[in-house]
């Protein structure tokens, strides 16, 4: 069953081994069938290097095992509040990248400071409330919700948790695993700023911020080639 999704999903999570986006069994990538109403996930805790297309886990839209001998990721709950709640997403990856997740370890949002940023994102990526330890998973899950509905889910595929990392989500896998790769070096351009600015930075000047990411992403979009 959507042995094409698998192999899609497996290999997604082995890029992130090799763009050094996760560590140890750490992050996990998941991909949606809308057609199937079936979600393929990394199961949790198997080491990269032992990971086979074989071994993703199905689940349906409710989190019941339909195929797969492990477990699925603990995560799972986040990954299906996503899919639940944002009907567009076809993919969704959590990570902890080093510098994104220093954001999210120290509780600051990834502020908007140069037009690479803007090129992406019409502002920071957000922080999310910190969830209740209580329903970790399913509260993680809402709070990554709450936060990409005041953002606008046009805009907003990436956020940080607080004390834990970022999670994105995308169209496809694709398009998902740009978005991650975007984020970790946005996360690694803003501490550099930071340090070099002496803690104080500039933001973005807001006139620029608009003009670079609607020349990609607006109605009138400029940026490559026109399809």
């Amino acid at each position: 069953m959507l042995e094409s999704l698998k192999k899609e999903v497996c290999e997604a999570n082995l890029e992130l081994v090799r763009e050094g986006l996760v560590f140890n069994t750490w992050g996990n990538v998941s991909g949606v069938s809308r057609e199937n109403e079936l979600v393929v996930i990394k199961p949790s805790g198997l080491p990269y290097y032992k990971m086979k297309p074989r071994d993703m886990v199905v689940v349906d839209l409710n989190g019941n095992i339909v195929e797969g001998e492990y477990k699925p990721s603990v995560d799972l709950p986040i990954h299906l509040k996503i899919y639940n709640e944002i009907e567009i997403a076809g993919a969704v990856i959590h990570t902890h990248s080093h510098y994104a997740t220093s954001w999210a370890q120290a509780r600051k949002p990834i502020p908007c400071l140069g037009t690479t940023h803007a090129d992406y994102f019409p502002g920071d990526i957000p922080l999310t409330e910190f969830p209740r330890i209580e329903n970790y998973e399913t509260s993680t899950g809402d709070v990554i919700v709450n936060c990409i509905k005041r953002n606008g889910k046009d805009y907003c595929k990436a956020v940080l948790v607080p004390a834990h990392g970022p999670f994105c989500w995308g169209e496809s896998i694709e398009q998902c695993l740009e978005i991650a790769k975007i984020v970790e070096e946005l996360a690694r351009l803003a501490y550099h700023t930071f340090v070099l600015s002496n803690g104080n930075p500039i933001l973005l000047e807001n006139e620029a911020l608009v003009k670079h990411f609607h020349r990609k992403w607006g109605p009138n979009a400029y940026y490559g080639q026109s399809k």
